[in-house]
């Protein structure tokens, strides 16, 4: 019997991995929280035959893959986790969870890496190494790859090279981009905490009142960074969340900001972080009120291996054509992949995925984000082709 080439394994499973794609998509789940996610994803891996590992963390899980030669150890990673977002598509599959959307592309991470294992499946005996695939929770906002790690995920593993997939909605379908070095910003999440007297609102003014000093401080943020940049691309600081209040006429005696900071270097940050706290001093002393700063987690930078990196350009030159290989420059969002690479030599790729009909592309992080499923199979498909060249000895 011959067997079939990883592209055509690929792409015989086209339509599984929409479908698990569509279901994980309906019914999203936050970080810690992906029990059902989880679930999903280990009946069809196990029933594939692959081998299930020890996941040290209450959602999430690791399976393994070994081919038929000698060969390295690959790990392939996928978050799994959603937003707390309300869906606003016309989709048939929409989240069914009030409050809950899959609006980064974790759900199509999954689908993809489950592709890949059936992929990789169909050529197992032919194949050189090993295939570990780690399904993360709570990339988000919880810092899912740090406690894994932490929790021994790594330990005798033997990962001698490792792989990530980022969809992108803002970059056109079928294109991907791999960058060697500095890719993504490192974040800092942190909380601002506002306590001031409060009391009625016929008869408040500025002093003691943490409304005023929170809207000063959210204006503020964005100054922290001014005149930072890594190759041309800014820093960033912002809020994302802004809680005070109870009622129209009374003013509270509490606020709290939360926001991150996105900085390159490590000169950057420390700048930055002083000058957080710069803010937060001013404030107290302008609007009578006591303000302090919260570094709550740190997600490092995401940077690629050179050599790695180098390994996959020339997989995915191969596999879909020079032209469609970018070379993106770094950008200011976050991935704590970077836990995972600073471990294990590897690469974070970004995969095109805007959906067709929409300019400009839907954003990452809103409600009406979507994207092309045309961009699975090239997800997949630049996954399994690089996994394998990576597992290659020599």
């Amino acid at each position: 019997m011959t067997l079939p080439s990883l592209a055509e394994a690929v792409a015989a499973g086209r339509e599984r991995v929409v479908e698990l794609r569509r279901t994980l998509h309906a019914e999203p789940e936050l970080g810690f929280e992906e029990h059902r996610t989880t679930a999903t994803l280990l009946d069809d891996l196990l029933a594939a035959g692959l081998e299930r590992l020890p996941c040290p963390t209450p959602t999430g899980a690791v399976l393994a893959l070994s081919g038929g030669r000698p060969g390295r150890t690959v790990l392939l990673r996928a978050d799994i986790d959603a937003l707390p977002l309300q869906e606003e598509t016309p989709v048939a599959f929409r989240s069914r969870v009030d409050g809950r959307m899959h609006a980064c592309g974790h759900d199509g991470h999954a689908a993809m890496l489950v592709g890949v294992a059936h992929a990789l499946r169909a050529r197992q005996a032919e194949l050189p190494g090993r295939y570990v695939l780690l399904f993360q929770p709570a990339e988000e906002m919880g810092g899912g790859a740090r406690r894994m790690v932490e929790g021994g995920v790594l330990d005798g593993l033997g990962a001698d090279r490792m792989l990530s997939v980022h969809l992108v909605s803002l970059m056109p379908s079928g294109f991907v981009a791999a960058r060697p070095g500095m890719a993504m910003a490192e974040a800092n999440l942190f909380r601002l905490e506002l306590r001031g007297e409060g009391g009625h609102a016929a008869v408040s003014g500025s002093r003691g009142n943490v409304l005023l000093a929170a809207a000063a401080l959210a204006g503020r943020l964005a100054g922290v960074v001014a005149g930072m940049s890594y190759e041309d691309v800014p820093c960033s600081c912002s809020a994302g969340a802004l809680h005070a209040g109870t009622a129209p006429n009374v003013i509270p005696n509490r606020a709290s900001i939360q926001g991150t900071l996105r900085t390159f270097t490590e000169p950057q940050r420390q700048r930055a972080l002083a000058l957080l706290f710069a803010i937060c001093r001013e404030a107290s002393e302008e609007f009578a009120v006591r303000a302090e700063c919260h570094v709550l987690l740190r997600v490092p930078a995401v940077v690629n291996d050179a050599d790695v990196t180098g390994q996959v350009r020339t997989a995915l030159v191969r596999e879909l054509g020079g032209p469609k290989v970018l070379l993106p420059p770094p950008v200011a969002p976050s991935d704590d992949v970077s836990e995972l690479l600073a471990r294990i030599p590897g690469c974070h790729l970004f995969v095109g995925a805007a959906p067709p009909g929409r300019y400009p592309p839907p954003a990452h992080h809103t409600a009406d984000f979507d994207i092309d499923e045309g961009a699975l199979e090239v997800g997949t498909r630049a996954l399994a082709s690089a996994a394998v060249d990576l597992a290659t000895p020599g």
